[in-house]
């Protein structure tokens, strides 16, 4: 799924952070150029699904239905946005500290190395320690949040 977002030619997109986990994945993107975002993720779902198939030996769609998005109007607002993906494997119960989660654009927040994918560096106007502990503010409201999320849909659906 990496290989497949960072083959980004020509270049529709700029990543500004993801998270891969085993059932969904979260992307913010920037749209370069027209209808930018519908064409790289295209191209994404397209290929992967295409892998997929070829790899289990199997045929038809791979995606549930058209994917998400939300326009993001403030940097602010972008700032949590990040946050909360970054902190998704650790609400799932997957991870106890989001950099544990290798499949994440996090650990690149956190140091000054790229991993050839995101373009974050002086994306915040805070150092990577304060992104960490801004993070980490909120995290164990957002897996409470994720338990209570739960419940709910048993409730609902129950």
């Amino acid at each position: 799924m990496i290989s497949s977002l960072k083959n980004d030619s020509p270049k529709f997109v700029k990543t500004v952070a993801y998270c891969i986990m085993p059932t969904h994945f979260h992307l913010i993107l920037g749209q370069i150029g027209n209808n930018g975002i519908s064409k790289f993720m295209a191209k994404v779902l397209n290929s992967y699904s295409r892998y997929f198939n070829l790899r289990y030996k199997r045929k038809g769609p791979l995606w549930e239905g058209h994917f998400k998005n939300v326009l993001v109007n403030s940097d602010e607002q972008l700032l949590h946005l990040t946050r909360y993906i970054h902190l998704n494997p650790v609400s799932a119960g997957l991870i106890k500290k989001p950099e544990d989660w290798t499949f994440s654009s996090y650990p690149g927040y956190l140091s000054s190395k790229t991993d050839g994918l995101c373009e974050y560096d002086g994306l915040f106007n805070i150092s990577s320690k304060e992104y960490k502990k801004f993070v980490n503010s909120r995290a164990s409201y957002q897996k409470e949040l994720s338990k209570i999320k739960c419940i709910l849909i048993e409730d609902y659906t129950g």
